[in-house]
């Protein structure tokens, strides 16, 4: 189990915010914590700490007239620690290899593989055929809808018709290195994890899957690992120190680095 930091950048600032409060209109959000830092400071201490396989998200569109102020401090961090940051956020083949060449291990797709709310394996093998599938995070992000957790794209707002399941993953890792999940549900409250979410992680025990969403408590990482046996990493926003929370870092850090085997 391996701690993945995060840097979201929304507004031109590093924020931590309640996910499904994002909305495109008029830039909105609710926020947990704004920092007066730039993203460099945070992939700077990212970088003294070793702490590789983060990720940085772009929460603008590229509508927005804040977008070229968002990606420009999420280039800032791909700089700052280079090769050590995955980068996302209406991440496409025309913008992929301008991240990459900026210092990103890899770029994180969700919303380009879907078309009109169905997954496009043309667009998947599309963009393994540009990057390599050995710098490619595909996001399977997941909302709740009735009975059942389906993906969403744009930025988390829109359901797609594809269900969060095993078959899914297993189908999709011939063409990425790495899953990306955050509970959309739980993103940002601070009110604990999403169980159902992380029984369909832990139901999968094939390439690396990243969960973020809703971690609070110590017992939260501890249940997340005792659930994956140690094989999903986590990443922590607005309940970590960092960010204004209550979790301290070198606590956090010391329980994912702590084996089962040692139990």
């Amino acid at each position: 189990m391996e701690y993945r930091p995060c840097i979201d950048i929304h507004n031109g600032k590093v924020k931590q915010i309640i996910g499904a409060s994002l909305s495109d209109e008029g830039d909105r959000a609710d926020e947990n914590y704004v920092s007066e830092r730039g993203a460099d400071f945070f992939a700077g201490f990212y970088r003294d700490e070793g702490l590789y396989g983060g990720h940085v998200i772009i929460l603008n569109s590229k509508d927005s007239s804040y977008y070229e102020k968002t990606k420009e401090q999420a280039l800032m961090a791909l700089r700052t620690f280079p090769g050590g940051m995955q980068v996302g956020g209406g991440i496409n083949p025309d913008n992929a290899m301008e991240f990459l060449d900026a210092g990103a291990s890899h770029v994180i797709v969700t919303s380009y593989a879907f078309v009109e709310g169905q997954l496009s394996y043309d667009r998947i093998r599309n963009m393994a055929n540009l990057v390599g599938p050995d710098r490619l995070v595909i996001d399977l992000s997941a909302r709740k809808r009735l009975r059942h957790h389906y993906v969403v794209t744009d930025r988390w707002q829109t359901f797609t018709d594809e269900r969060v399941t095993v078959e899914l993953f297993e189908k999709l890792s011939p063409y990425c290195a790495e899953f990306l999940v955050h509970a959309v549900d739980m993103e940002g409250k601070s009110t604990g994890i999403d169980e159902e979410v992380l029984e369909i992680l832990a139901s999968y025990s094939g390439k690396p899957i990243t969960y973020a969403g809703g971690i609070s408590s110590y017992e939260d990482i501890d249940r997340i690992r005792q659930m994956g046996e140690g094989r999903i990493n986590v990443t922590i926003g607005s309940a970590m120190d960092l960010f204004g929370g209550e979790l301290n870092y070198e606590t956090v850090i010391s329980m994912c680095n702590h084996s089962l085997d040692t139990e």
